[in-house]
């Protein structure tokens, strides 16, 4: 089936703002985010931390994941033109953000945030893996809307046209192939998340990197590769950058199932002091 696709990217208008325009794309990334949010906010309210720290905690991770995500796209995949270009870095509206390079930087705020209000990384990691994979949902619907991120041209039976780009042949749904695979990661670390009660701090994190960037490495194959300088090479720069992030998982994996083994496990989410922990 071959579908033709021609959404406005903007959902509707303000006219009062001067025809404002509310995009698709946001309205998704802001849906995820909310949700993600309450989530943990049961989460908090539940081992009774501040409310505070919730606050400060989303504010690090949606600062650290879109100026990483900025700084990937820049240094991953067009580093001689913004080397050049310095000054269009700060211009993100102008589009350009890398998934690997949100995902480290998401991982250095979580790390920074953790340090500086006395949480322990893992276990906190292990938590917001969750939402920040159905995020991930949310975000290849946005550029699904947007007709953005591509997949090859098909020659089989089915495929997507999309007309917004003037074009007449159809590509790979790649946005949607990722969308998909992302909410089964979403509902399979829930269920261990449930119901996994004899694991290591890191488990959850571990398989998120696993599997979210084994899909990567796979889906990569649909998509043109977006690097100039590496139209050559066996690999895509999606491919090289996931590897690093599936050994990490796979070591973490391995040190949790290790730690939850021996009774060494630690999943207290933050340092508490005695009198709190029986309570939380």
């Amino acid at each position: 089936m071959i579908l033709h696709w021609n959404a406005d990217p903007a959902a509707f208008t303000i006219p009062f703002l001067g025809d404002y325009q509310i995009r698709w794309y946001g309205m998704l990334f802001a849906a995820g985010f909310i949700l993600g949010y309450l989530a943990i906010s049961r989460f908090f309210k539940r081992h009774r931390y501040p409310d505070n720290d919730l606050d400060n905690l989303l504010f690090y991770m949606f600062m650290g994941t879109v100026i990483g995500a900025r700084l990937g796209h820049c240094i991953f995949y067009q580093p001689d033109y913004y080397l050049e270009n310095p000054l269009e870095i700060l211009k993100i509206w102008k589009g350009g953000l890398a998934s690997h390079g949100g995902g480290i930087g998401l991982v250095i705020a979580v790390l920074i945030f953790s340090a500086r209000y006395s949480y322990r990384f893992l276990p906190l990691a292990d938590l917001l893996c969750i939402p920040t994979a159905f995020e991930g949902v949310m975000i290849r619907l946005g550029n699904f809307f947007n007709s953005e991120i591509v997949g090859k041209a098909t020659d089989g039976s089915y495929g997507v046209v999309f007309e917004r780009l003037n074009e007449n042949f159809p590509r790979h749904p790649v946005q949607l192939y990722e969308a998909a695979a992302y909410l089964s990661i979403t509902a399979f670390l829930i269920v261990c998340y449930k119901y996994v009660r004899k694991r290591g701090s890191g488990l959850i994190l571990g398989l998120f990197l696993v599997t979210i960037f084994t899909v990567r490495i796979a889906l990569e194959h649909f998509k043109p590769e977006q690097a100039d300088y590496n139209q050559d090479s066996f690999l895509t720069v999606g491919q090289y950058l996931s590897i690093p992030f599936i050994i990490a998982g796979v070591i973490l994996i391995a040190l949790s199932l290790f730690s939850a083994k021996t009774g060494s496990s630690e999943i207290t989410e933050r340092r508490l002091p005695e009198t709190n922990k029986a309570e939380s």
